[in-house]
């Protein structure tokens, strides 16, 4: 989405995730970043050596800007897909504005789908809104108390605190998350239709 659309397109890669992707020891790790808009942390990604980074949108002019960003890079595989529809397996799904962007009603069912993209030792790593808007549009935001409870059921919450280097303009404003995938005994995936 183009920058004047979303009010939260910060024009970069965020430092919060960029600092986390910095000491990521998996080049070839398949990466998922859903709801990827701009995807400028793809472009970090690249510029890092990353091989295998899968960008969704379900903007079909978000997309087409991406295949023409991306064209000559072959690392990057480009998507006009609905999240929730979404078939794959994924070691690291970043999470950059999509969870703010759904309607809060969706937050439970994303964090299932997020789990179940996931391999065994996948997590979702990202930052999230920690201030709520008083609007009826995206993006939509939270706090902590509220997120925990979404989802707990199927990831670890290794971290979920303020971040330390966001942007001036979200000082405060923004919770850094680690959510480490839960493993379920006895759990076998199956393809959603």
């Amino acid at each position: 989405m183009a920058k004047s659309e979303t009010g939260w397109d910060i024009g970069k890669a965020s430092p919060a995730i960029t600092t986390y992707l910095q000491q990521y020891p998996n080049k070839n790790a398949p990466i998922l970043i859903p709801g990827c808009g701009n995807a400028y942390e793809a472009e970090f990604l690249v510029a890092s050596g990353f091989t295998n980074i899968t960008l969704i949108d379900i903007a079909p002019s978000a997309v087409e800007m991406l295949d023409q960003k991306f064209k000559n890079i072959p690392q990057v595989k480009v998507l006009c897909e609905d999240f929730f529809l979404h078939q794959g397996n994924y070691d690291l799904i970043i999470e950059q504005t999509f969870f703010c962007a759904i309607p809060p009603v969706k937050r439970k069912e994303y964090a299932e789908k997020a789990a179940w993209l996931l391999s065994n030792t996948g997590k979702i790593v990202g930052v999230l809104f920690d201030k709520q808007f008083e609007k009826l549009f995206p993006p939509f935001g939270g706090f902590a108390g509220e997120y925990k409870p979404i989802f707990e059921p199927h990831f670890i919450i290794k971290t979920m605190s303020k971040c330390y280097n966001s942007i001036p303009s979200r000082k405060n404003d923004e919770l850094f998350i680690i959510l480490l995938k839960k493993i379920k005994k006895n759990s076998k995936k199956v393809i959603k239709q």
